[in-house]
């Protein structure tokens, strides 16, 4: 009797076609690898997927339907502890985001901290790998704020508010289809001896024009859709670099287009890097017609982030109360008071991020820092009279313990 992983969920493989490939600039390879690369090479053609109908087994179906439960449990905890009205929840998102981010972002080799990420939204700090995941962030934003209407200008908004904030990034290119050959593995100078090669850009456009119709279809189980879209995103490989976030942006824009999930975000991101490595290999089963792999990746990563992301939400929401609690006395109407939710989506600040995000004045801004650190909830951190930060230590002792939980769980 075969296992689950054995289970087929059927999906019409891709093929090929027959290019030839002359090396644009030989004269930067060596002369074997002009020859190797020089001759017919095989392209990618992917397969419709606009008119796929999924065959699942009961236990995949189970699966999903589990997953399912748990993301929209997830989703509805958070707007219960915070209630749909509380000024908190919106920076839950925030940091929901930026966790889904980093994670999207560390799945590409790009690594940094909650600490550095904040400090980059604020222009402060000189991390580059920071400053390169605001893009994936940002991207993130694009995918919620768009995914009423997820058409391919969707997907190239994405794409362009990832990319204009990566160094050495041609920013014409952003948020452009590509019009050249990509691929996947060894070749400096062309694709014959590459591991994926995607398809010709002459096809990108079609391909994209299907997957949007496939998407934009009712009678499939979200998830299902999600995984789907996501991995045929990645075998179209429209651009000529960010595809893998875009893609994990793209299937954050699909749960909320479904409405699976409504107020906060989800970090599926985190569960797929608990095994990169199973995640690329699911990518590759479903280019050979088994879709199987990459729905279970996902409902996997939906009952991680499911499971993680509420405790930290709990986690997040104590130290809002803490935080509270050593504001008693502190006048209602306060400014003090309408900084403090705002941490949970940003726990470092200056004096120009609240006069620019709060409409704060300078002075009224000072004040109210220094009263939140008076009393203990926020912490000076430069020791300078100009270009001060202050952080919430405790978010982001909540923050680290998130990402070394991840860690733990993740295959080395």
């Amino acid at each position: 009797m075969p296992t689950p992983a054995d289970v087929a969920i059927p999906v019409e493989p891709v093929s090929f076609e027959t290019l030839d490939w002359v090396p644009r600039a030989p004269q930067m390879h060596s002369r074997a690898e002009v020859e190797r690369q020089t001759g017919a090479y095989a392209a990618t053609v992917t397969s419709p997927l606009a008119g796929w109908a999924p065959r699942l087994s009961g236990e995949d179906s189970a699966d999903v339907e589990d997953a399912t439960r748990q993301l929209v449990a997830f989703d509805q905890h958070a707007q219960r502890i915070l209630g749909t009205d509380n000024p908190a929840l919106g920076p839950m998102t925030a940091i929901l985001l930026r966790t889904e981010s980093a994670s999207s972002s560390q799945i590409e080799q790009l690594t940094t901290s909650a600490k550095q990420l904040a400090l980059a939204e604020i222009d402060e700090g000189d991390k580059q790998n920071a400053l390169t995941v605001i893009g994936n962030v940002r991207a993130m934003e694009a995918a919620l704020r768009l995914s009423d209407d997820l058409g391919a200008e969707t997907i190239l908004a994405m794409h362009e508010a990832l990319m204009l904030h990566q160094p050495g990034f041609d920013p014409v290119a952003a948020g452009e289809f590509r019009a050249e050959q990509v691929w996947i593995g060894p070749g400096d100078a062309g694709p014959r001896t590459a591991h994926f090669v995607a398809p010709h850009s002459d096809r990108v456009p079609g391909a994209i024009a299907d997957l949007v119709a496939f998407v934009g279809r009712q009678d499939i189980p979200v998830l299902v859709q999600v995984a789907v879209a996501h991995a045929q995103f990645e075998t179209i490989h429209p651009f000529p670099d960010g595809n893998g976030r875009t893609g994990r942006a793209l299937a954050q824009s699909i749960l909320r287009n479904k409405g699976l999930v409504g107020s906060t975000a989800v970090p599926i991101s985190a569960g797929l890097l608990i095994d990169v490595e199973r995640y690329f290999a699911s990518l590759g089963s479903f280019r050979d017609g088994d879709a199987g792999p990459i729905v279970r990746e996902f409902a996997m990563a939906s009952r991680i982030a499911a499971t993680t992301g509420t405790m930290l939400v709990d986690d997040l929401v104590t130290q809002l109360e803490d935080s509270r609690a050593k504001m008693k006395g502190i006048r209602s109407d306060a400014a003090a008071w309408k900084i403090l939710p705002t941490l949970v989506g940003q726990p470092a600040v200056n004096v120009k991020y609240l006069m620019n995000a709060l409409g704060f004045g300078e002075m009224a801004a000072l004040r109210a820092l220094d009263a939140l650190t008076g009393r203990g909830v926020l912490t000076e951190t430069t020791g300078k009279t100009r270009g001060r930060v202050w952080q919430h230590k405790g978010i982001f002792e909540v923050l680290d313990d998130y990402a070394a939980e991840i860690r733990r769980m993740s295959v080395r």
